[in-house]
């Protein structure tokens, strides 16, 4: 395996103190490759949305480290000083719902971004248009979000989720609301985009018309990981 997208070290996680406290993450390991597409399963309560919020840099673990590319970005407290500028250039997030901005047309909504990362107009632009041609939609660059289909509007969410070029991108059950067809599509999608990009994609799902999709699984059970091969079914 190449150097890492994402590596995890006995992540550790604890919700209060005491005699309440709650071991969320238990020592979680994991390591997903730049290209590579990640399955993320285990049953409600399990830790899969603590884990998927320390990966965000949206709450702070316990203890444990992380490192995104070549970088340490949590050693026992973390080593990025700008957690804001961290999850907006450098880690890419694709939900179950599209939350497309409403009022912007859809170039626009995959070149915020870039430009609040400081790409000029232009450039953020082009990279949109880039994205929306890859991913099947570059005909509807100038409609508005209200105008898309589902699947459309999700793809415009993985556009967004690639535009500042991230070595992560954090997929919370993104084919939930879709019936198979379109669930498989978005799944082909990913799995594109992650070789094209040399970007790592882990996917929380419940959705068990993907999970034979998964060259890799990570089982989370009682706030640890258990890795085992997938099917890798061809899309």
């Amino acid at each position: 395996m190449t150097a890492p997208g994402i590596r995890i070290e006995g992540l550790r996680k604890r919700y209060g103190e005491g005699d309440t406290a709650v071991d969320a993450l238990k020592g979680v390991d994991m390591v997903v490759a730049p290209g590579e597409v990640v399955g993320l399963i285990g049953p409600s309560g399990s830790g899969k949305s603590t884990l998927l919020k320390c990966l965000g840099a949206v709450i702070e673990p316990t203890a444990g480290r992380m490192i995104l590319g070549n970088e340490t970005i949590y050693d026992d407290g973390w080593k990025i000083p700008d957690l804001r500028a961290l999850r907006r250039d450098r880690i890419g997030f694709v939900f179950q719902a599209p939350y497309l901005i409403p009022f912007l047309d859809v170039t626009d909504n995959v070149a915020l971004l870039p430009m609040l990362a400081g790409r000029p107009n232009g450039q953020a632009r082009q990279r949109a248009v880039e994205l929306l041609g890859a991913l099947d939609v570059a005909h509807r660059a100038r409609a508005q979000p209200v105008e898309l289909s589902g699947g459309e509007q999700q793809r415009v969410s993985i556009a967004r989720a690639l535009a500042n070029r991230p070595p992560v991108i954090l997929a919370d059950e993104p084919t939930a609301p879709l019936d198979s067809e379109r669930a498989l599509a978005v799944m082909r999608i990913l799995n594109q985009m992650a070789v094209q990009y040399h970007t790592a994609i882990i996917v929380v799902t419940h959705d068990e018309k993907i999970i034979p999709t998964f060259k890799r699984l990570y089982h989370i059970r009682d706030g640890k990981t258990y890795e085992e091969a997938g099917q890798g079914l061809v899309l």
